[in-house]
């Protein structure tokens, strides 16, 4: 794969999630920091994004309490989690006492090193598995390696937009994006993958305290999906659910994904009774929709792939041929055949341990 194919390849993920909208409540209270925005969609649970000053790449929950502060994923890099603890004197003066990682991706776990000693990092053990090493060096493998790698190209070629632009205005919006993409690639090279100290397996409950009562928090590992260690973080009282990118508004990564069972493990997150669910990428969701719509396309990606394994079509050329288009109602950005690659690599790899 040419390197301009794998810089397009490795930025598709972010764009198309980016050009996604939310519907916010009229009960929603936005909060903007320096760096991020903050939307509380209930009483002390806050869904935070970036802003675009610095690279965050994931969403992040907050859930503040009478004394002490939860928070899920902490962004791509050490540097972007500083950013996000430096924001939260926006929402609260209440220290983080728990960490909570969806995933071991490196955009949702590679801050983890940035939290205080004190504060608690919990995760499926899986989670734990990835990122302290014992199953590969995830430094190393292609889910990284392929987003990672081509920020240097980026880098470069808007370098080269910026010096060749005239339009002042034009000039100016490269500029920062070179700004920002400058310092992500090299905040990159800080990470020290750190690991959970407190892992779960299939369910754990915290409690916390907040005004006239406390907070009911389940951690939730309904089998494998995206990765091998999802979580949802569901809140029952106030209906809300952080899903990582177990279930995102668009089309999620398929690279480390177990795309057979994944549909399963969604049917888990349809029986909560929530009324709005927080993306690790995205805005704020208030339909169950998507979940089924997601369902029907990783069946028929696993089936369609199968067909492609099974008359020794090699993944490369199978990635070009199987046409999705029949999902294009719920997913705008399907307009011919063709998949993402590292999906159906990931696929192959799955049959062949079969």
């Amino acid at each position: 794969m040419n390197r301009t194919k794998k810089t397009a390849l490795a930025m598709t993920f972010s764009v198309l999630i980016s050009s996604l909208t939310g519907i916010l409540s009229a009960q929603d209270r936005v909060v903007e920091s320096e760096t991020h925005r903050f939307v509380e969609v209930a009483g002390g649970v806050w869904h935070v994004s970036g802003n675009g000053s610095i690279h965050t790449m994931s969403n992040a929950m907050i859930l503040e309490g009478e004394f002490d502060t939860l928070v899920v994923d902490s962004h791509v890099t050490p540097a972007a989690a500083r950013a996000l603890l430096s924001s939260l004197s926006v929402i609260t003066d209440k220290p983080v006492r728990y960490l909570v990682n969806s995933h071991y991706h490196f955009d949702h776990a590679h801050g983890n090193q940035s939290f205080p000693s004190g504060v608690e990092i919990i995760g499926h053990e899986f989670t734990r598995a990835k990122l302290n090493g014992e199953v590969g060096n995830v430094l190393e493998e292609n889910t990284f390696r392929s987003f990672s790698d081509p920020v240097p190209t980026l880098v470069s070629n808007l370098e080269e937009r910026t010096s060749q632009e005239s339009n002042p205005t034009r000039k100016a919006e490269l500029q920062e994006q070179l700004r920002v993409q400058t310092d992500y690639m090299n905040a990159i090279s800080e990470v020290n993958p750190t690991p959970p100290n407190i892992t779960l397996q299939d369910k754990m409950t915290l409690f916390q305290v907040v005004s006239g009562g406390s907070r009911e928090i389940q951690l939730l590992h309904f089998g494998r999906a995206h990765t091998g260690g999802d979580v949802v973080i569901y809140l029952p009282k106030e209906k809300v659910a952080f899903t990582g990118d177990m279930m995102l508004p668009g089309l999620a990564y398929m690279g480390d994904g177990h795309v057979d069972e994944w549909p399963v493990a969604l049917e888990g997150l349809k029986g909560l009774d929530f009324e709005v669910w927080l993306p690790g990428h995205g805005p704020v969701m208030r339909s169950k929709d998507p979940i089924s719509n997601f369902q029907a396309y990783l069946r028929d990606l696993w089936d369609k792939t199968g067909i492609m394994y099974n008359t020794g079509t090699d993944w490369e050329d199978a990635a070009e041929q199987i046409d999705m288009t029949n999902h294009s109602n719920n997913y705008a950005q399907i307009t011919a055949p063709g998949v993402d690659p590292r999906a159906i690599r990931r696929i192959y790899q799955l049959l062949d341990e079969r």
